[in-house]
Parts: structure tokens; sequence; C-alpha cells
């Protein structure tokens, strides 16, 4: 017989447990509330604006012309706006206005100002001066930035909540009489009975929360909702270091998305319903997913061997994280992901940062050891397309065998007769689920897809009716029928293929997108790099990872992302301080603009411009912008990042690669921002090519904590050219301190028995003595 004081408690810790998740529910929904009240004065305001500029005449749209407005006109009203701010009583003292036609103007601006309140997207202005921002808008993002640092806990900690709510209202109910010896009593025996028996359900309950640590989330989350709000400045700048986190959650509390049909891919209906009954479980991911990524990561999971071909831009890694996460969650402990030497270290940070999955590098001279090690203790294991030839293919039932096989960059594979494709092929046939990601439009690569897509599903295209790799587009395909080409094709990979383009699913183009691209050294760029380090040579050093070009790390990357750029008929610009860098850049590219043998399947159609450089007038400059920009289709421009990055303008790029880390920030903002500006109509991708050991990273450590302060208070307004030697790195004394910490380093690591050079650096220490003259900056022109 449970006792009255256990009563009591169990009551007590029932009645705690549902506040707990009552204030979460409620803080949750007060935030929301205020976030969704400062979008409606933000949306509001831009549909005003929108209407402002819509002129009268636009009304006789939508009344097929039947509406007489020149009296209106003549009234001097001169947009829809006026009409819907005048409204009928107001239209109907103008002469020659009789109220039928006053009725038919309101309604028709109703209509108008309708619609255009439901399309109109909220986009923030980073560009304008800090003193001249947007009340509205710093309001927003203010609100917003309270969910935005709960993350996805908070929702998690919500649903939580809400499931606990609904068990426990019943259960304390039926325990009510527990509250009281009188009530107990009074209460008759049938009573108690059900309030022992809820009592019991109560510590069940109790207990199981516990276990799922649901009381520390609810807490958590709590804390992080009831945060004083931030401050103007640092929302600004949280969002500008975030901006897409921003979006997403504004996407969610705006209730408004892309088009359904867009975002599924425009997918038949019976592979959209099983996609959508599909559940995906986000307790490992640390990051919000927008509805479009959301369905992509079912796609993968619930049609198990797929090809994600979304655009560039739209998260493609962030989808793959997203099914493995949910995985994971399920319990699965063993996921292996393929990719191009140049981004496994992206890859494994982007798992680390993105979700709570353990990356396992399977990559230089200790991949075997560390192979071993994931088949023991599982994570998610990153390889190169070489090394994966080095690793046994799983027996059928091995438990280590990989719960999903993700193929990056998977237009790799394109050619069955490969070794690198081989091993892929070896390992796809013994994982359940597998993922290609690619960014090449499929409507370009038929034949490729044919291969790609009999990798996975062979089924789709029957080898007797597809054609072969090498086949034109015209070829028919599983079910497609002869000649039906790309349409047929497609129709018939639709439920082993999902593509979305960033017009139909982000509201918010265009955008910027940034991305760090860390590459290891190769040989010859560490020895190059060791020769510069010795000579005490910054500048040397800062462009070391161009001086092998056959062998240059960073150049087969920045190859890499012009031939996807060519594939999607992008314009591309490429930034360098150095004019040597531009040089081997240019040659590399070729006189079409893409590299040599990039096996993207199609010409590339335009040239290598430039380089601009300071040495050229500024008539010859725009020049170059100007063929540059008329260039039908993809091309590529080269610029000495402190001639292109001031004074032009450069929005026919949308792609952006940073040669290397600059030692001025303000300089490289600059550069970015001829590109995303007034006027672009794509999202501005920006590619920061960096060497994850020397001189870079050592760059980017000691300009972090100085680089957004100098955002906060000085980026775009009239302190911004006043103060650039606040973060500059290219004074004598940094560039000093930098080539003598690199010369202890590779000091250190040449004695018996220390680490290769490759290896992660220590945190650099102060250093008392100066360097060489040699490690000073030069002007912009250096290394010509």
């Amino acid at each position: 017989m449970v006792g009255w004081g256990e009563r009591k408690q169990r009551l007590r810790e029932g009645w705690e447990l549902r506040e707990a998740a009552r204030a979460v529910v409620g803080d949750h929904g007060a935030a929301v509330g205020e976030a969704r009240r400062a979008y409606g004065v933000v949306r509001d305001e831009a549909a005003g604006r929108e209407l402002g500029g819509m002129p009268v005449a636009r009304l006789k749209d939508v009344t097929e012309g039947r509406l007489r407005l020149a009296a209106i006109e003549a009234a001097g009203y001169r947009s829809v706006a006026e009409v819907v701010a005048a409204g009928r009583y107001r239209l109907r003292q103008i002469p020659g206005v009789g109220p039928q036609t006053a009725d038919q103007a309101v309604a028709a601006a109703g209509q108008f100002a309708q619609a255009v309140a439901e399309a109109v997207a909220v986009r923030f202005d980073v560009e304008v001066d800090v003193h001249a921002r947007d009340p509205g808008q710093t309001a927003l993002l203010v609100a917003l930035h309270r969910l935005v640092e709960a993350g996805p806990a908070a929702r998690r900690a919500v649903a939580a909540a809400e499931a606990l709510e609904r068990e426990l209202e019943p259960l304390l109910a039926a325990a009510e009489p527990a509250a009281g010896r009188l009530r107990w009593w009074l209460g008759g025996r049938a009573a108690r009975e059900r309030a022992l028996d809820a009592l019991g359900r109560l510590r069940e309950l109790a207990a199981r929360a516990a276990r799922d640590g649901v009381p520390e989330l609810l807490r958590q989350a709590s804390v992080d909702l009831l945060r004083d709000p931030a401050g103007e400045i640092e929302a600004w700048v949280d969002f500008e270091v975030r901006s897409a986190d921003y979006y997403a959650l504004l996407a969610q509390l705006s209730e408004r998305g892309p088009d359904s049909a867009a975002a599924e891919g425009f997918l038949p209906s019976e592979v959209v319903e099983r996609v959508r009954e599909q559940p995906l479980d986000d307790t490992h991911l640390r990051v919000s997913l927008r509805g479009y990524q959301a369905f992509g990561a079912r796609f993968a999971l619930a049609q198990r061997r797929v090809v994600l071909g979304d655009e560039m831009g739209l998260g493609k890694t962030v989808q793959a994280v997203a099914a493995l996460a949910h995985l994971a969650a399920r319990g699965r402990t063993h996921f292996l992901v393929v990719c191009p030497a140049g981004v496994l270290v992206n890859w494994t940070r982007e798992i680390a940062g993105r979700s709570a999955l353990r990356a396992v590098p399977l990559h230089g001279p200790d991949r075997g050891d560390a192979f071993a090690e994931w088949r023991t203790g599982g994570g998610v294991a990153v390889t190169t397309y070489d090394a994966l030839r080095g690793f046994a293919v799983p027996e059928e039932g091995d438990g280590a065998a990989p719960a999903m096989l993700v193929v990056d960059e998977a237009h790799y594979v394109k050619n069955p007769e490969t070794r690198r494709s081989q091993a892929v092929a070896g390992w796809a046939a013994r994982c359940e689920r597998v993922l290609f990601l690619t960014g090449t439009p499929m409507e370009n690569r038929v034949a490729e897809f044919r291969t790609l897509v009999r990798y996975l599903r062979p089924d789709l295209i029957p080898e007797e009716q597809g054609a072969g790799p090498g086949s034109g587009e015209g070829g028919g395909a599983g079910g497609g029928g002869g000649g039906g080409g790309a349409r047929a094709f497609r129709a018939a990979v639709a439920p082993a293929y999902l593509r979305r383009n960033q017009r139909d699913v982000l509201a918010e183009l265009p955008s910027l997108v940034r991305t760090d691209e860390w590459q290891e050294l190769s040989a010859a760029d560490q020895d190059a790099y060791r020769e510069a380090v010795l000579a005490g040579n910054f500048m040397a050093m800062r462009r070391a990872a161009f001086a092998r070009p056959e062998q240059s790390a960073k150049l087969a990357r920045l190859r890499e992302l012009v031939a996807e750029a060519a594939a999607g008929g992008l314009k591309v610009v490429v930034f360098s301080y150095f004019r040597d860098v531009l040089a081997v850049v240019g040659q590399a590219l070729g006189a079409e603009g893409l590299p040599a043998g990039a096996g993207t399947g199609t010409g590339a159609g335009a040239g290598v411009h430039g380089p601009l450089t300071g040495s050229l007038a500024p008539a010859a400059r725009q020049a170059v912008v100007d063929a540059f920009g008329a260039a039908p289709g993809h091309a590529v421009l080269l610029a000495q990042i402190e001639a292109g990055g001031v004074g032009l303008n450069l929005q026919a790029a949308s792609v952006v690669i940073l040669c290397e880390p600059q030692v001025k920030p303000t300089v490289e903002q600059q550069a970015v921002a001829r590109a995303h500006r007034m006027g672009q109509v794509r999202t501005v991708h920006v590619h920061r090519l960096l060497a994850t050991t020397g001189v870079d990273p050592r760059l980017l450590d000691i300009l972090a904590a100085k680089s957004q302060l100098f955002d906060a208070y000085a980026r775009r307004s009239d302190l911004a050219d006043a103060a650039p030697d606040a973060i500059d790195v290219s004074d004598g004394s940094l560039a000093r301190r930098i080539v003598e910490e690199e010369q202890a380093r590779l000091a250190a690591s040449a004695a018996p028995g220390a680490a290769p050079t490759s290896a992660p650096s220590p945190e650099p220490a102060p250093s008392p003595a100066p360097a060489s003259e040699a490690a000073s900056a030069s002007a912009p022109g250096a290394g010509t």
C-alpha cells in the first residue's frame, strides 16, 4: 500500500513536470508571437512599397478592362496603394465616380493587396549603413535571434512538452483525490482506486522522462527562451554569420514556403506521398532544416537508393547529414561518406558542426588503423575515392556494413570502367541505402545519369532499353521509349532522382552563401611552403600553395569549382592578391575557361577574361568587365583583389573564388560586394580556398576575434575606411610573428620523432624578436 506521504510526493512531481512543460510551451509561444508580429510589420511595409509602385491602371487587370479609372486618376490617385488607403467613402466623393465604380476599384485594389501580401519576400538589407537600417527589420532580427539561439533543441523541447502535457492531464485529474485527506476519503472507493492507478502511472511517466533527459531539455529551453533580447548590432552581426538559419526560421514562422511541387522536385504523386509519410528524427541534428531540405532527407530515407541533384547552394550536404542523423537516432551505427580529397575536411567539419554524429576520417598513412577503429566503434567514416579502393568491401551480413553510403560529387563515377567507379559499385551493392550527391543538371547529362542510376536502381534503366554511358541524348531510358530523350529519362528515374533549383525554393534570393574550402597541402605544396618559411618571406608563404601548379591542391579544387559553375552556365570571378597566382590560374583554366580534361561533357562556350590588375587604366578595366558581362553563359574573370574589388560592378558573376585569405578583411568584403549587390539575380556563392596548415589558419585565428568587433561597429559605415588597420595583418610586426612561429613549427617537426608537418599546428605563441625584413608585406603586385 502506497503511504500518504508517497502519494503526495508523486502528485507533486506530476504537477511540477506539467508546470515545466507548460512554461516551455508558453515561453516558446510568446517568442514565436513576438517574431510573427515583427514579421507582420515588415511584410506590410514591404507590401505597401510594392503596391505604391503599382499604377492605378493595373486595376483593370483584375476586372478584364471593365473598370473606369479616368476620374480616379484625374483626382490625383497614382498607385494601387493610394486606392487601398482611400477606401470606398473617399472615392465616392470624386466627381464622376459612382458607388459601383468605387466599390469595384476598392475590391480590385484589395485583391492586389492580398496577392502582394502573400507573395512579398522579406529580405534583410545588410549593405546599408548601420545607422540607416530599417527599424522594422532590426526588430524582426532581434525577435528571431532569441529563437535562432535556442536552436532546434527548443523545438524538440516544445514537442516533448506538448506530448508530456497530453499524458499528464488525465493522470493528474484522476490522481486529484490524493491532494488532500478529506478529498481522499470523501471521493469513494472507485475514485481512490483510480487515483492509485494514476499515481503509479505518474511514477512510471516521471521515471521515463528522467531517463530520456526531458526535465533537463525543458529547463535548458526555458533558459534559452527567457534570455535578455540581443542588442541591435549583435542581432545584425549574428544574421550575417548565419543568415540561412534566420531565413529558415522566418519561412517557418511566416507559414510561407516555396511552391510545394517545386520543393518536392515535381515528383510523381505516389512518390511524394511515400516521402511525406517517412518520419524524420532530428534528435541528433544541431541545425534547423528548411522544408525542402527535410523533404530531401526523407526522400533519401524513403526511396533508399537515390541521386540528390539539387542546384549548388541548396544544402545537399546538410540533407545527407540529416538522413544519417535519422538512422543514428533509430539505432544504426555505421555510415560511410566517399568524396573527392579536396572536400574531405569540409565533410568532417560539416558532420561535427551540424550533428552529434562522430566523424572518422579514413585518410592519410594511418587510414588502415582508422578503418579498423571505425568498424569497431562506428560513426561516419569519411574517405576519398582513391582511398576507398584500399578497404575491403563488407561481406553480406556484416554488422559493420554502412547503414547508408553517401557519395559526394557522384559524377566522378560516371565511367563504370574506372577503378574508383568499380570500388563505389562494390560498396553500393552491400549497402541498403545509397545517396549520390551531384549538382550537375541531369538534363545536360542524360548519358551519365544512366550510369549513376544503374548503380542504384538498375530496374529503372534496363540494359536492353537504355543506352550506354557514351550514348547521345536521344536514347531511350527505361520505359521512356526510343527517342524520348531527357524528359522521358527523367520520368523513368523519378523514383530515384530529386532535383530542386534555387529560384524555386529560396524565397529570399538573392542571398550570399560562403564556403571555406579547406585543402590539405600536397607534398609539393609543403615543399614550396617550407622554402618560403626558411627564407622568411611572408608573401611567398601566402602564395606557396600555387607555386607548383601540377600538384597544387588548391588549384585542383579551384578547377572543380569552375567546372561545376560551367555545367550550370554560371559566371565566375577569381580573386587573388598576387598577379603570379592569377597567371597560374589562367594557364590552368585555359582558353575556354575550364580545366583541360574536366570531363563536364560540354564546351564552356566562354573564355578567361582579365586579369584585372592595378596597372590597368580605369577604361581598360571597365572594358574587361564589360566583355565578361556580355559573354553568353559561363565565363571566368581573373582579378587582383585590390584592383577588382573596388569601383567595379561584377554582378554578372554569381560564383566568387578567393585564392587565399586576405590580410585585410575589408578588402575581401569589398571584393565580394562587387558581385553581391543590387542587380544580382542569383545567389552569390563565395568559395575561400584555405590550406589546413601553415599561414592560412594562423591568419584566420589572428583575425577572428577582431573581425566580429569590426563588423559590429565599422563595417559599411564611415569608420570602415578610417580604421582598417585595427585588423590589418599586413603590418610588419604581425607578419614577422607568423613567419617566426612557422619557422619554429617546421624546425620542431623536422626533429627526430616529431609529427609530420601536415599535422595540426599548436596555438601560436607571442614572438619575442623580429624576423627578417623579408617577412614584411609587399605591394599588391607582389609575385609578378
